[in-house]
């Protein structure tokens, strides 16, 4: 069974206060210090440092600049593998061929023999790729 909440003005049921010492000091919405994101900056600044740190736009984990990080295409291992086993790879002699303007990652297992050609890959692809009986190469830009 859920338990249930106890509710704050149930301590304060037959007092005028409620807790806030001036009866008057209680009305209005000007003790809400504003609504929705009103204060953020001000007298809602220890709320925010707390519960929402990415608000300025930057994370606690730092900033990288978009426009100077590199963006490379990335292919896994399996992809590929899941490609020639379906028959969308061409075959040349016993292995098939993939050609990639990216960097190859060594994600899962290869069951058949690749020949692929990329720009970039992993040192457990390579091993994988010769394990299973197939080649990497270069690409030419």
């Amino acid at each position: 069974m859920v338990k249930r909440k106890k509710r704050r003005n149930k301590k304060y049921l037959g007092l005028r206060s409620h807790g806030r010492g001036n009866i008057k000091r209680g009305r209005g919405a000007g003790t809400r210090g504003g609504v929705g994101k009103a204060g953020l900056c001000k007298h809602k600044g220890t709320w925010l440092a707390v519960n929402d740190k990415d608000y300025f736009g930057r994370s606690a984990r730092g900033f990288v600049n978009p426009a100077k990080k590199p963006r490379i295409d990335v292919a896994h291992l399996f992809d590929i593998n899941q490609c020639a086993l379906l028959g969308k790879l061409d075959k040349k002699g016993d292995k098939y061929l993939f050609e990639f303007k990216g960097k190859i990652l060594a994600t899962g297992k290869i069951t058949v023999p690749l020949n692929i050609k990329a720009l970039e890959w992993s040192k457990r692809t390579e091993e994988k790729i010769k394990a299973s009986g197939g080649e990497i190469s270069k690409l030419e830009k």
